[in-house]
């Protein structure tokens, strides 16, 4: 076990950097989470914890062999946490590698979903009812600690697949996966009546809605009913209906 009290030090500044650069995580293949529950989570159902920092005196779990292990004084652990009562533990996960294309009727597929709240309770919904999840390249990093931390662990259980939206729907044409796309159009129906796992469904940003290429390539757009009066849905709540509609 180390022990670390400097600021200064290489690693501190590889966290510090983690939390914050997109570019770096991926270029160093690594993301940070931090909490004993998400520790909890990683060490049951990810397979690879590189780094363990914590706090003097914190009790630690078992750790899987090779994984190293550093202490530090509470006071620099307030400086590297981003929350606002650090819970005295955070750690460092190798990224998932990549993985095959694989497109399939009854995934969910999410379209330039950019605040990583968002991202996180929909992902951590789509976990809790087993639809697989597919992100658009213009997407939130679902590997930030932002992301990470809202979905309560459901990336480190189901680690979401990202792609080229152009990629995807090549793949869409290639296997035969049609596509339904929640929108605002006069030709939309009600999700209700409609058989959602025969489909790819996609969702888009309450800012933007979803890309005109997607748009384009859907065999069918479907809406949530709801009164007139109200224009949109924020995007996590209205992923949740679209996911139970999919599950029921």
């Amino acid at each position: 076990m180390e022990r670390i009290t400097s600021a200064k030090n290489p690693l501190i500044a590889h966290l510090k950097k983690l939390h914050t650069d997109r570019a770096y995580r991926a270029q160093c293949g690594q993301f940070l989470c931090e909490g004993r529950k998400l520790l909890r989570e990683a060490l049951q159902w990810y397979p690879k914890i590189d780094t363990v920092v914590a706090t003097e005196g914190f009790e630690l779990p078992g750790l899987p062999p090779g994984t190293r292990v550093v202490t530090v004084p509470e006071s620099l652990m307030e400086r590297i946490s981003v929350m606002k009562s650090p819970q005295g533990v955070l750690f460092t996960c190798a990224l998932p590698g990549k993985r095959p294309l694989t497109v399939q009727r009854g995934m969910l597929l999410l379209d330039r979903i950019q605040d990583p709240g968002n991202l996180g309770t929909i992902l951590r919904t789509a976990d809790a009812f087993d639809v697989p999840v597919l992100l658009t390249n213009g997407c939130a990093d679902p590997f930030s600690e932002k992301t990470v931390r809202a979905s309560m662990g459901a990336v480190l259980r189901t680690p979401p697949q990202s792609a080229p939206m152009e990629e995807i729907l090549a793949a869409c044409r290639v296997q035969g996966v049609p596509l339904a796309a929640t929108a605002l159009a006069p030709d939309s129906e009600d999700l209700r009546g409609v058989r959602m796992n025969d489909y790819l469904v996609v969702i888009g940003s309450e800012g933007q809605g979803i890309c005109q290429e997607l748009l384009d390539a859907s065999d069918k757009k479907i809406i949530i009913p709801m009164q007139q009066r109200c224009e949109s849905l924020n995007a996590a709540v209205a992923a949740t209906i679209v996911l139970w509609q999919m599950r029921n």
